[in-house]
């Protein structure tokens, strides 16, 4: 079935070979809609929905198809577009653009027993400056050669920038420690900064709670059974594995390595803008942020 536009074009292409009149009725079309559409010419709303639309596609493709209509919307705006989400919804779904979307996590309790430990803060990730709260987590990743593969992780609540983190091949202490480490590394004093975690074995380990003590830090936990008490480092490992991980197939523990490293380092904390951000970057706000430590 040939669309309306590719029959005009083939009436046109052999229009000195045989009559108009013929090929309209063999190709079941009027002469008054042929001779219409070769005379037609674009409105200049019909150029500015095209001009949009190239707009919108751009940004869409060099977000890798991350971006969903609020923050292509957020983008255009700030480049000096004045139109509402809903055209943009609407210019989307007629290209058939659609951001990249997961199933919503749903909590099963569990019947381990575990210790409780205290509980900081109590789902408060609120923070009026840097290097007040950090949350961490360990997330799986898998790949052909080496098996699962793990990424411990460290944000900064006030500005959502993963601060510190570490990849490797094992789930130990060591690795959860490391990623704390490297978050240390710019901050002149850790003394008095909450940093919130699971009750893993790996942050609940003798080696990890001896550098908090040393550092100064204060530990928090969540509750046994409730990803919600550290819902943003949970968060961003979703984002993780949905704009990156489940989109490739690793090779090995190295070829892992380097995605992630461009997806942290390169994309979320330096180019991907943030609702809860008002649409800035993490390492834009961490910049400009107070800091308390």
């Amino acid at each position: 079935q040939k669309t309306l536009n590719e029959i005009v074009a083939f009436i046109t292409k052999y229009r000195h070979q045989y009559p108009i009149k013929i090929m309209c009725k063999v190709l079941g079309i009027r002469r008054s809609t042929y001779y219409k559409k070769c005379n037609w010419t674009a409105s200049h709303r019909e150029i500015e929905t095209q001009k949009l639309d190239a707009e919108i596609k751009k940004i869409y493709f060099d977000s890798k198809k991350r971006y969903g209509a609020p923050k292509i919307h957020s983008i255009l705006l700030s480049d000096g577009r004045t139109l509402s989400l809903k055209r943009v919804q609407r210019r989307m779904v007629v290209m058939g653009l659609r951001s990249i979307v997961i199933k919503k996590y749903r909590h099963y309790s569990g019947h381990t027993k575990v210790v409780e430990q205290e509980n900081l803060l109590q789902q408060d990730f609120t923070a009026t400056a840097i290097n007040q709260k950090w949350c961490t987590d360990i997330t799986y990743i898998h790949t052909l050669k080496d098996g699962w593969t793990y990424l411990a992780s460290v944000m900064d609540f006030y500005s959502k920038k993963i601060i510190g983190w570490s990849y490797g091949t094992h789930m130990t202490a060591d690795l959860a420690l490391k990623a704390v480490e490297n978050a240390c590394l710019n901050v002149k004093s850790t003394e008095g900064i909450i940093i919130h975690s699971d009750l893993g074995s790996q942050y609940t380990s003798d080696l990890f709670e001896s550098y908090l003590s040393k550092a100064k830090m204060k530990h928090s936990f969540s509750r046994k059974g409730c990803p919600y008490d550290n819902a943003c480092i949970e968060s961003f490992h979703s984002l993780l594995k949905k704009e990156e991980v489940h989109l490739h197939t690793y090779i090995d523990s190295k070829d892992a390595y380097n995605s992630i490293f461009e997806y942290i380092e390169s994309w979320y904390n330096r180019k991907r803008i943030h609702s809860s951000l008002n649409y800035m970057t993490p390492e834009a706000v961490h910049n400009m942020a107070p800091c308390a430590a």
